[in-house]
């Protein structure tokens, strides 16, 4: 009993040097690595925060290090996949722990700034869950951009591990290629055009609690990797027809979910910048209802579900298990997009009402 216990203290250090050395790393790099300094979203103070959008050069820095620890057998390429569950479990506790200091420290603070100021509904539940504070900060890093970052980057990390194992056991056959190429090109994107993230809802307008913690480290990479753990134990054997399907699938929503947002980010900053080789159309100078965002009022939403649904298909159709990603992303979108409507009802009025008046589609034109 006693060699046992001995053997699970060991084993639960390893998953938490891995977690902290990875952690540090990000916190490091992402403070001393040149990048370009991105102004954020005007607070309701008039303030607005900057970020340094380095995670691409971290993200290829992070790889070589890994590559030369590989090579000198410093660190094995599999350990993520050999010790998942374990690290499933060490970050999910991290991620409460966090979240409750959080609450902690946004109860106690004073200040009176949008970044900072409390936001307490005395329902202790809710604003642990929810958060108290919209950009916290711990020794000069924004927590809820640096938590994104940690994410996305897992999200990749968890899935090269996959890999390894599955190339070592002579099993990286199409589907697995295909699966790690779509996720692989999609991570590397978000981060080199990591500046847009500063001006989505999560940014912007989510205040910092568990739910946006777990969901950025643990939500994120632990189950956006789903069909990657599923094809580690299933072999799948897809054809060159449903592969061509896939790959058309997942260029589709790329082109969707990339033009989309690259539009919106373009036209906050200059909206009178050309979209598809003419001028805007905005309603009440604020809102865009051209390109994509005259096609569908959240457009962007149809390519990110086009290209979860590329992630899965590659897996095959024998298992409901590899859809769980687009499920999910299907009913949190849906559910986010009817926040949002709310949201902009609010704030912009009857423009708003003119606006879904023009452009009557949610999300899918002629559907939705």
């Amino acid at each position: 009993m006693l060699a046992d216990a001995t053997k699970q203290v060991v084993s639960t250090t390893l998953e938490v040097m891995v977690l902290f050395s990875y952690l540090g790393y990000l916190a490091l790099a992402g403070s001393i690595l040149p990048g370009k300094i991105v102004p954020g979203a005007v607070l309701s103070d008039g303030t607005r925060l900057h970020y340094r959008c380095n995670g691409l050069l971290s993200l290829l820095v992070l790889l070589a290090l890994l590559g030369v620890g590989v090579q000198m057998k410093l660190i094995s390429p599999t350990v993520i996949a050999d010790k998942g569950l374990e690290l499933l479990s060490v970050t999910f506790i991290f991620s409460i722990l966090v979240s409750l200091v959080l609450y902690v420290a946004g109860c106690k603070s004073n200040d009176k700034s949008s970044s900072f100021k409390p936001h307490v509904t005395g329902n202790m539940l809710d604003d642990w869950w929810l958060g108290v504070q919209l950009n916290p900060r711990f020794m000069g890093i924004d927590l809820k951009f640096f938590f994104v970052r940690a994410g996305m980057m897992a999200w990749l990390f968890i899935n090269l591990s996959l890999f390894a194992k599955l190339y070592q056991a002579g099993n990286a056959n199409l589907s697995v290629i295909l699966y790690q190429l779509f996720c692989g090109l999609y991570v590397i994107d978000y981060f080199f055009y990591e500046e847009f993230m500063t001006s989505t809802w999560d940014i912007i307008a989510e205040r910092l609690g568990f739910m946006l913690v777990f969901g950025d480290l643990v939500f994120i990479p632990f189950t956006f990797t789903i069909q990657g753990w599923w094809l580690l134990k299933h072999k799948v054997e897809i054809s060159k027809l449903a592969a061509a399907v896939s790959c058309l699938v997942f260029f589709i929503g790329y082109q969707v979910f990339r033009g989309a947002n690259k539009q919106k980010h373009v036209f906050k900053k200059n909206p009178k910048a050309h979209i598809w080789g003419k001028p805007p159309k905005v309603i009440g100078g604020k809102l865009l209802a051209s390109g994509y965002w005259g096609i569908a009022r959240h457009c962007n939403y149809l390519g990110d579900l086009l290209l979860a649904l590329s992630f899965s298909l590659p897996c095959g159709t024998s298992s409901v298990i590899p859809y769980f990603y687009p499920i999910y992303l299907l009913i949190l979108l849906i559910w986010r997009e009817r926040r949002d409507d709310t949201r902009c009802s609010e704030k912009y009025k009857e423009i708003w009402e003119e606006y879904c008046k023009l452009v009557p589609w949610r999300i899918l034109p002629f559907v939705y």
